[in-house]
């Protein structure tokens, strides 16, 4: 009895693998999914690794102007190289309050030294530590999908 038992287990369990890759073949064969939605990395099939984007150019000193209200101010120079991690940031070297000023840098808002609750703190808040989470580079690079954005009448 136990034999009989493992034995149709074990075929239960082959045709569950083979309808399941039936499936994930199916998914390989059409790689823009369905809905006739096509992907941002294009024809690429997911096993195959495509080459990455070339860099936007970054233009230097370039004041580009919001397009919503509360936008984070896009960083008008370079990045690339920068270290934002747990132990450094690289931003802080010249935007921090103390350094600002002999950078001739932005000094970080005061928001940004402030807790969920509105309390001011002594340094800057962690959930505001990691400053390429909200802020990117500054470029004039094509959209990625296609839409009908228009900026806000309030900032033009």
């Amino acid at each position: 009895m136990k034999k009989i038992i493992i034995t149709l287990a074990a075929t239960a369990a082959l045709l569950c693998g083979a309808l399941a890759s039936k499936h994930v073949f199916a998914e390989l064969e059409n790689p823009g999914g369905t809905g006739a939605l096509s992907s941002l990395r294009g024809d690429t099939r997911l096993e195959e690794t495509r080459p990455a984007d070339p860099f936007k150019k970054i233009p230097k000193e370039q004041q580009l102007e919001s397009s919503f209200v509360y936008q984070p101010p896009l960083i008008p120079h370079a990045v690339r190289h920068y270290e934002v991690s747990l132990n450094a940031n690289k931003c802080l070297s010249c935007h921090s309050w103390k350094n600002a000023d002999a950078m001739n840098a932005t000094k970080v808002s005061v928001t940004h030294y402030m807790d969920r609750d509105e309390a001011v703190l002594a340094d800057m808040s962690p959930r505001r530590y990691f400053c390429l989470q909200c802020h990117v580079p500054q470029t004039d690079a094509k959209p990625l999908v296609e839409n009908d954005f228009e900026r806000v009448q309030a900032l033009k």
